[in-house]
């Protein structure tokens, strides 16, 4: 047996939804002639429309936004004291085995 799929509505959709939705059509009217899966998702859609407006029936962007992992970029400088720090470590570290 196959899994069901979600289906997703673009953003104008479900403003036409909320829009006829506050001027008076039912949620059972609406979801049977657009298709949805249930009245609930008229619900779902005018209570976000309250809550947020128009930019919280937009679809949010999925993923890690791009760049948070990266590291900020080190100056020439700061990476050479870098390594002259882990260089020394090293040796102090080498001098102590061979003792």
């Amino acid at each position: 047996m196959e899994k069901p799929t979600k289906k997703h509505y673009s953003f104008e959709i479900k403003k036409e939804v909320v829009d006829r939705f506050l001027a008076g059509e039912t949620r059972m009217d609406l979801a049977k002639e657009c298709e949805l899966s249930s009245p609930q998702q008229v619900k779902d859609w005018v209570s976000k429309w309250r809550k947020g407006g128009d930019e919280a029936l937009r679809p949010k962007p999925k993923g890690r936004p791009k760049g948070s992992a990266r590291p900020a970029l080190l100056t020439e400088e700061d990476r050479l004291r870098r390594e002259v720090e882990k260089l020394r470590t090293e040796n102090a570290y080498l001098k102590n085995c061979g003792t």
